[in-house]
This record gives structure tokens, C-alpha cells and sequence, in this order.
């Protein structure tokens, strides 16, 4: 018998990492910037969080250097993308592939020790399941109401004409790609500080690019990322628990549930956007686009 309310709160906690992520990669997508290398400030984030976790035995401390982290590692890619003119997917691949062989070459020390138990909050959920319950209103309050996140949202849909306006483009797209990074990092960090407790390398397992999906099933919404979580994080729950009750299918086809979920919900909000494209879409206009400044 499956209780409905520890699958939910379960489902709340699964849905964590992601929904950092997301997040993150959504105000980044606001501001116009396509960065790919979710995965590897995840992963880096995971590590650093993890490693200074072990080390100091504050697990929340770990938090704060896994977000720190995560920024770092993306200023690369602020510099190439924003000032060497680079190509965004390009380059956010090669952060992916950065971040997971930073991480194996720097994770060896740590490999097999434990993480010290965190504290939890209301309802037995570790205190960053609600941190990032309420980042979800926050950044949308941000987005929406405050001036600097109406700046950064011109700047996403016409950098030109925010240019023209006397907005620097460039600071506002390092000051969102540096808020990606650090959330990114907490999302990993959460999952080796408070989901696994150890540090196991690749272990975010393609969490950074069911996030990516997630910003576009969101139609580049803060509630709409909350939900896109939430599937994703109930699909690896249900999965999960399926298999601890001993349902007879295959183990294969239950890790790979998410993951096909993510395949089918690109495929549906692709073709949506196809039938949809007169109404000018939802996706920044500016999306993944160079900005030259004019002399």
C-alpha cells in the first residue's frame, strides 16, 4: 500500500536538484543566453559541496560552497560566450564535459566517506526542499514585478534595444549566468549532501538536462519549472517505489522512465511551438544570440 502523502513528500524532495537547476537556467534564458552546461555545474556543485561538507562537518556551509562553486565554473562561459563572441552551444557543451572530468580528476580524496546528517525542517524535509520551494515565487516575483528582472527580461526578448536604452547587456547576462552556476551547484550539492550522503562520480546523472527540458516545458515560466519538477521528480519516485514493491517490470525500462519522459515532453512542446509559431511563442526573442555592441 503506497501512502499518498510520504509519496508526495517524497516527491518533493526528488524534485529538489531539479528545480534548482531549472531555475537557474531560466533566469538565464531570460536574459538571452543559451548555456548547455547545466550537467557540469551540477556536478561540480556536488563535489565542492559534498567535499566541504566532509571536511568542516557543516553540511549547510557545504551548500554555500557548492553554490559559489557552481558560479565560478560558469564564468568560462560567460567569457567566452559574452566577450569572445563564442558559440553558446558549443561552448555549454564543452562546460558539461569541463565540469564531470573536474569533478573524477578532484573527487578520488573523497570517494567512499560519508556526509554528515543535515537537520530537517516542517514535516521531516531537509531545509533546502523548502529553500527551493520558495525560490519558485521569489524568482517569479523577480521576473515580473521588480525593475532589475523587467532589465534582464528586455534584454532577453531585443539586447539591442535594450543597448540603445543604456542597459549593459553584457552585466546583466554575467549576473544571470553567475545565478544559474549557483544554483545549479546547490541542486547538485543536495544530491550528494542530502540525498546520497557520499560522493559518487557522474552521480547527477543527467539531472542537468532534464532541467533544460524543463525550462521549455515551462514555456519559460517560474511555476511552470515548479511543475516540470514535480513530474519529473514523481516519474523517478513512482519508479522507485515500483520497484520496491517488487511490481514485476524490468529495472531497465523503470531507470530510463525519466529520461523517456523528458524525449516525449520535448517532442509535445516542439510540436506545440510548430502549430503555435504565429502567436510568436513563448522562448526570449533574443535567445541564444550574439550581442555586438554598437560603437
Amino acid at each position: 500500500m503506497i501512502d499518498p502523502v510520504a509519496l508526495f513528500l517524497l516527491l518533493l524532495s526528488a524534485s529538489t536538484p531539479i528545480l534548482f537547476a531549472a531555475l537557474g537556467e531560466l533566469v538565464v534564458e531570460r536574459a538571452g543566453v543559451l548555456n548547455l552546461g547545466v550537467e557540469g555545474m551540477m556536478i561540480v556543485g556536488a563535489l565542492s559541496g559534498f567535499a566541504t561538507a566532509y571536511y568542516s562537518g557543516d553540511a549547510f556551509l557545504g551548500f554555500a560552497v557548492a553554490a559559489l562553486a557552481g558560479a565560478l565554473v560558469a564564468l568560462p562561459f560567460a567569457i567566452l560566450t559574452q566577450f569572445l563572441m563564442s558559440n553558446q552551444v558549443a561552448s555549454g557543451l564543452a562546460l558539461t564535459l569541463f565540469g564531470l572530468g573536474l569533478a573524477a580528476l578532484f573527487g578520488k580524496p573523497v570517494e567512499g566517506v560519508r556526509a554528515p546528517i543535515m537537520s530537517v525542517g516542517p514535516l521531516g524535509l531537509n531545509w533546502i526542499v523548502w529553500l527551493g520551494l520558495a525560490m519558485v515565487p521569489a524568482v517569479w516575483w523577480f521576473l515580473n514585478r521588480s525593475r532589475a528582472g523587467l532589465i534582464l527580461r528586455g534584454v532577453g526578448e531585443n539586447h539591442d534595444a535594450a543597448h540603445a536604452l543604456g542597459y549593459d547587456v553584457r552585466r546583466v547576462r554575467l549576473a544571470a549566468i553567475a545565478f544559474g552556476g549557483a544554483m545549479a551547484g546547490i541542486g547538485g550539492a543536495f544530491i550528494s549532501v542530502a540525498t546520497v550522503l557520499q560522493w559518487t562520480e557522474g552521480m547527477t546523472a543527467g539531472a542537468g538536462w532534464i532541467a533544460l527540458a524543463i525550462v521549455v516545458f515551462s514555456n519559460w515560466t517560474a511555476v511552470g519549472v515548479l511543475a516540470g519538477a514535480w513530474l519529473f521528480g514523481g516519474v523517478t519516485v513512482l519508479q522507485l517505489r515500483l520497484q520496491a514493491a517488487g511490481v514485476r517490470v524490468p529495472v531497465q525500462l523503470l531507470s530510463m522512465a525519466p529520461y523517456l519522459a523528458t524525449i516525449i515532453v520535448l517532442v509535445a512542446i516542439s510540436a506545440r511551438q510548430k502549430f503555435s509559431r504565429r502567436a510568436g511563442g513563448a522562448a526570449p526573442g533574443s535567445l541564444g544570440q550574439d550581442f555586438h555592441a554598437l560603437r
